[in-house]
C-alpha cells in the first residue's frame, strides 16, 4: 500500500501537484487562445499555454509524476463520460436522430469519399441501426467512465477510451470544418425503372452529371454535390440547450474532445502502471468524480446523475466483493453498470426522457419560448487590397477611420468588395416552427366546428357579386372590391346577387395563436401514422368525448398526407379535428408516438406518452373539473 501511495506521489508529492496544476493552467490558456472572444491575445495565450505545458510535462517526467497526472485524468474523464453517457441514455431517440444526420450520404460520408477517393462510399446503411447504436454508445460511455474511476481492466479500458475519443474528435473536427459551399464527388446508383434515372440521363447531356456505367437494369452516375453540414454535434443532447440556453458550437465541441483526448492519452501511457484501486484510492477517486458529476448536475439542473453515479460506482465495487467466482470481478462490475444504464435507456424509450430538456417540457410557456431568440448584429465593411504587397484592410463605411484614411485616393490600394462582418450571431428562438395548419380546401366539419376556427373563417369572409353573362348564359363571381362597370358593362353582365364567401386568397388556417390563447386545450400528436402505437386509442377517444362534454377544444397535430388522415379517421372511427405540422417539430414536442399534451393559457401543464395516457375518467378528474 505504501509503495502504491509513493508511486502516485512520485519523487515529490508537492512538486508533482504543482506540475499538474501548471499543466491544467497551460491547457486552459491554449483553449482560451483558440476561442473567438480572445482573438486579441491569442498569440500571448498560445505561447504561455505551450510553455506551461512543456515545463509541467518535463517536470512530471523528472519527478515521476506521470501517474499522478493520469489519476487526475481518470477523475475528469470518468466523471465526464458518466455524465455524457447519461445525457444520451436519458434521450436515446434524440441521439439517434443526430446519428441519422451524420449517416446521411452528404454528411460524414462525404469526408470519407474525399479523403480516400471513394465516391461510392455511403453510411446510409447504418440509418436503420441508429437507435441501437445510440443505446450502445451511451451505455459504453457510462461503463467506461465507471471502470476508469475504479481502475478496473484499465488496459482494455484505455484502448477503448482512446479509440472512442479518436472517433469523437474526428467527428467534431469534421463538424467544425465542414464547408457547405464546397463540392465533393458522389456516385449514385439508380434502377433504370426509376424516373430519377431518366432525369440523370438528361442531365448527362448537359454535362451536369457524368455517367459512370449504364446497363439495362441500372444507371451509375458521378455528380459534384455540396455536403450536408451538421451544425450541432449533439454532444450533450438537449441538456445544454435546455439548461444554459445554447449548445456548444462546433469549434467548442472540437476543443472539448481535444481536451478529453489529451487526458485519455495520459491514461493510455500509464495503463501498465495503473492497478485496481485500494480502499483509500476508491474513496479518493470516487469522491473526486462525484464532485465533478455534481458540478455538471448543477449546470444541467438535473441531480439524477449524482444518484446514478453513487449506485454505479459503489455498486460495481460491491458486486466485486460479494459476487463470488462468477461475478466477483470487474466483469461483474461492468455487467451491473450495463444493467443500470440499460434501465435508464429502456425507461426513456418506453415512456419519455426522465429529464425533458426540450422547449415543450411540462411547465414551459410556449409563447415565451417562441420569442426568446436574439437577433444577430452585423456590420458592413469595405475591403481594400494593396496592389504591391497584397495586404488587406477593411473599414466600416461610416467610420471616422475610413474617412481619415482616404484610402480610395491612394493608387496603391484597390477596392475589393463589401463584406458583412458578424458581430453577434443570431440566436433562434427555442420554438421556431410550431405552426399547425390545415388547408382551407381540406377543412372538414371537425375543424370548422372548433370555436377559434369558426371565428377565423368568419373574419376571413369577403363579399362577392354573382354575375350572369348575357352572351353565353354562364355565371361568374367577382370580389365586390374589384367590381366595376367598365370591366363588366351592364349590356353584357347582369347582377344576380351579393354573397359572402371565404377570401379565395386564404389558403391555410394556422392555429398557433389560437391554441396559445385558449384557457385549456388538449392536443394529440403523432409524427408518423404508420409507426405509431394506437393501442391506447380507446382511452384517447374517451378523453376526446370528455373534452367535448366540457367544451374544451381537442385537436390532433400530425404529419401525414390527407389520404393518411382520412384512412386514420376511418380505421379508428375517430372524427377529431386534425392539423398538419412538420415531423421534425413533432419529434421535438415528444419522443413518444402518439403523445398527449394539455395546455392552459399557452403553458404545458401535462404531457403523456403513449403508455401513460390515462383513462377518460381519470383525465376528467385531473384536467376537466
Amino acid at each position: 500500500m505504501k509503495q502504491r501511495i509513493a508511486t502516485y506521489s512520485g519523487r515529490s508529492k508537492v512538486f508533482n501537484i504543482v506540475f499538474v496544476v501548471v499543466n491544467l493552467l497551460g491547457l486552459a490558456l491554449l483553449v482560451l487562445a483558440n476561442h473567438e472572444k480572445f482573438v486579441d491575445v491569442a498569440l500571448l495565450f498560445n505561447l504561455l499555454g505551450i510553455g506551461l505545458l512543456l515545463v509541467s510535462i518535463a517536470g512530471m517526467v523528472l519527478f515521476k509524476g506521470r501517474l499522478m497526472m493520469s489519476g487526475v485524468s481518470r477523475v475528469l474523464v470518468g466523471g465526464l463520460f458518466i455524465v455524457s453517457g447519461l445525457v444520451k441514455a436519458n434521450d436515446p431517440l434524440g441521439f439517434s436522430y443526430k446519428l441519422e444526420e451524420y449517416f446521411e450520404d452528404g454528411a460524414l460520408a462525404y469526408r470519407i469519399k474525399e479523403l480516400f477517393g471513394a465516391p461510392e462510399f455511403s453510411l446510409e446503411f447504418l440509418m436503420s441501426s441508429a437507435l441501437a447504436l445510440s443505446v450502445i454508445i451511451s451505455i459504453a460511455e457510462i461503463v467506461l467512465g465507471v471502470m476508469t474511476i475504479v481502475g478496473g481492466k484499465i488496459k482494455l479500458v484505455a484502448y477503448a477510451l482512446l479509440g472512442m475519443m479518436l472517433f469523437f474528435t474526428f467527428l467534431t473536427w469534421h463538424t467544425a470544418n465542414c464547408d457547405p459551399h464546397s463540392k465533393f464527388l458522389d456516385r449514385d446508383t439508380y434502377a433504370m425503372s426509376d424516373p430519377v434515372a431518366q432525369e440523370k440521363l438528361e442531365e448527362a447531356k448537359s454535362k451536369k452529371v457524368k455517367i459512370f456505367s449504364q446497363t439495362d437494369e441500372e444507371l451509375v452516375v458521378d455528380e459534384m454535390k455540396s455536403p450536408q453540414c451538421v451544425t450541432d454535434c449533439g454532444c450533450f443532447g438537449d441538456a445544454l440547450k435546455g439548461s444554459v440556453g445554447r449548445s456548444l458550437t462546433p469549434h467548442e465541441s472540437m476543443w472539448k474532445d481535444l481536451i478529453l483526448l489529451y487526458f485519455v492519452v495520459w491514461i493510455f501511457l500509464a495503463k501498465r502502471r495503473i492497478y485496481p484501486n485500494s480502499v483509500q484510492e476508491n474513496l479518493i477517486f470516487s469522491g473526486s468524480s462525484l464532485i465533478l458529476i455534481s458540478f455538471f448536475s448543477w449546470v444541467f439542473g438535473w441531480y439524477f446523475p449524482i444518484v446514478f453515479a453513487l449506485f454505479a460506482i459503489f455498486g460495481s465495487l460491491w458486486i466485486r466483493r460479494v459476487g463470488g467466482k462468477l461475478l466477483g470481478n470487474y466483469l461483474g462490475s461492468a455487467l451491473l453498470v450495463i444493467l443500470l444504464s440499460a434501465l435508464v435507456a429502456g425507461f426513456s424509450l418506453r415512456y419519455d426522457p426522465i429529464k425533458d430538456y426540450r422547449p415543450y417540457h411540462v411547465g414551459s410557456h410556449l409563447k415565451w419560448k417562441m420569442t426568446d431568440g436574439i437577433p444577430g448584429v452585423y456590420r458592413s465593411e469595405l475591403l481594400y487590397k494593396n496592389k504591391k504587397t497584397g495586404n488587406k484592410r477593411s473599414f466600416e463605411s461610416s467610420s471616422d477611420a475610413y474617412a481619415k484614411s482616404k484610402i480610395w485616393e491612394d493608387e496603391d490600394w484597390i477596392f475589393v468588395k463589401m463584406v458583412d462582418r458578424e458581430i453577434r450571431a443570431t440566436i433562434r428562438p427555442s420554438i421556431a416552427d410550431f405552426s399547425p395548419f390545415v388547408a382551407v380546401s381540406d377543412l372538414t366539419d371537425a375543424e370548422r366546428n372548433l370555436p377559434f376556427v369558426k371565428s377565423m373563417l368568419a373574419n376571413a369572409k369577403v363579399k362577392q357579386i354573382r354575375l350572369l353573362s348575357l352572351l353565353n348564359k354562364t355565371t361568374e363571381e367577382v370580389l365586390l372590391s374589384e367590381f366595376n362597370r367598365t370591366a363588366y358593362p351592364a349590356d353584357e353582365y347582369q347582377i344576380l346577387d351579393t354573397i359572402e364567401v371565404i377570401n379565395p386568397e386564404l389558403s391555410d388556417i394556422v392555429i398557433t395563436d389560437a391554441l396559445l390563447r385558449e384557457k385549456r386545450v388538449v392536443i394529440l400528436i403523432s409524427r408518423n401514422f404508420n409507426e405509431a402505437d394506437w393501442s391506447s386509442m380507446p382511452r384517447i377517444k374517451a378523453i376526446a368525448q370528455s373534452c367535448a362534454q366540457k367544451k374544451v377544444p381537442f385537436v390532433m397535430i400530425a404529419n401525414g398526407t390527407r389520404e393518411q388522415i382520412k384512412a386514420f379517421r376511418k380505421t379508428n372511427s375517430f372524427k377529431c379535428a386534425i392539423f398538419s405540422m412538420d415531423e421534425i417539430e413533432l419529434k421535438i414536442m415528444s419522443r413518444s408516438n402518439p403523445a398527449l399534451l394539455v395546455l392552459e393559457n399557452g403553458v404545458v401543464v401535462e404531457k403523456y406518452s403513449r403508455r401513460t395516457i390515462p383513462t377518460g375518467k381519470k383525465f376528467k378528474e385531473y384536467h376537466l373539473k
